[in-house]
């Protein structure tokens, strides 16, 4: 009986050895052990603030922003849940704030007009247009929380605390987005 309360607990465990050895370098300092980290991690980790942003140059900027407070937050990671799942959390977090810090961001919020993105769209024709140009064509907040929500799988409330919205705007922002991706399909 004794080993089968060991395997319940170890399939309770959320990181393997191998990938809590190489955090627990990281943690100590371990240049090399963060490359590989970064190098694991850097992939979904653009992917997510590309999403996010809208834009791949603040994309890459805000994926280089993360790896710089990971490399400082490091020791807050203590193994309670997925490496990976903490680190999505970390990522949108910062890319938010990294968001929030860029010059004319509440303009840009604003003004769906002046978004890259339109422009793109508005350049290349209509059947090439997919999933991801509309929501890369949505006003930044909608954007946001249609991500968080709809493809990373946050709940609003998580949404709120994130973005420092009330629940009642995340799911207006979330109603919004859906509504013009629905527009834009059946206009385009």
């Amino acid at each position: 009986m004794t080993n089968q309360g060991n395997v319940v607990a170890d399939e309770h465990r959320f990181v393997s050895n191998t990938e809590m050895t190489l955090i627990q370098a990281v943690q100590n300092g371990d240049k090399q052990a963060y490359h590989q980290l970064y190098q694991q991690y850097v992939g979904q980790v653009f992917g997510l603030c590309y999403r996010l942003t809208a834009d791949k140059m603040l994309a890459e900027d805000a994926t280089q922003e993360v790896f710089i407070q990971l490399w400082r937050k490091i020791g807050n990671y203590q193994g309670d849940s997925k490496f990976s799942t903490w680190l999505h959390t970390v990522t949108s977090n910062i890319t938010i704030s990294y968001l929030r810090k860029q010059r004319g961001w509440w303009h840009r919020m604003l003004n769906l007009e002046d978004s890259v993105a339109v422009d793109e769209i508005a350049e290349g024709s209509s059947a090439e247009v997919d999933i991801e140009t509309y929501v890369a064509r949505l006003p930044e907040r909608a954007r946001i929380v249609f991500v968080l929500h709809a493809i990373e799988g946050y709940r609003h409330e998580e949404i709120a605390e994130m973005t420092n919205m009330a629940v009642g705007s995340s799911k207006a922002q979330f109603h919004r987005a859906k509504q013009l991706i629905h527009e834009w399909m059946g206009h385009e």
